[in-house]
C-alpha cells in the first residue's frame, strides 16, 4: 500500500486541523499516511528533541510514496519547502496543495517550488482526483 507524507506547516491548532483534515481524506481513498505531528511527535523548543523529530519525518519521508505539500500562506513553509526539496531529489510525486485566495494562480509561487510539484490542486476534490490517479 503506498505511503503518502503530508508536510504542512503545524505550529498552530487551525494548520493541525487542515492537515488532519488532508489526512482523512487521503485514507479514505486508501493510503497509508505519515503526519508529522501525529506520527513524529510535535516538536516543543525546549521540551524534545529536535534531532528525534528530524530523524522520524526523514526516515518518513525517505520511505513515501507520495508527498503532499501545503503550499498556503504568504511564504511557503520553509520546513515543508525542505521536504519537498527532499522529495524532488527522490524522484518521489509531489502535489500541491494552494487554497490560498491570495495566490489566485500558481505564477506567484517561487519557480523552485512551482517547477518541482506534478500537480497543484486547488481544493479538496483535486486533490482526491490527482491521488486516485497515481493510486494505480
Amino acid at each position: 500500500m503506498k505511503i503518502v507524507y503530508i508536510a504542512g506547516p503545524l505550529f498552530t491548532p487551525s494548520q493541525r486541523n487542515y492537515l488532519e483534515k488532508i489526512n482523512k481524506l487521503i485514507k479514505s481513498l486508501g493510503f497509508n499516511t505519515y503526519l508529522p505531528h501525529k506520527d513524529g511527535g510535535l516538536f516543543i523548543r525546549g521540551i524534545t528533541k529536535s534531532a528525534d523529530f528530524f530523524d522520524k519525518d526523514l526516515n518518513a519521508l525517505d520511505n513515501c510514496n507520495i508527498l503532499i505539500a501545503v503550499l498556503n500562506g504568504n511564504e511557503v513553509d520553509s520546513g515543508t519547502a525542505w521536504e519537498m526539496g527532499f522529495a524532488y531529489f527522490k524522484k518521489i510525486p509531489i502535489i500541491g496543495i494552494l487554497e490560498d485566495s491570495r495566490k489566485p494562480n500558481d505564477d506567484l509561487l517561487n519557480v523552485m517550488i512551482s517547477n518541482s510539484t506534478i500537480k497543484i490542486a486547488r481544493n479538496l476534490e483535486e486533490l482526491k482526483e490527482e491521488l486516485e490517479r497515481l493510486n494505480v
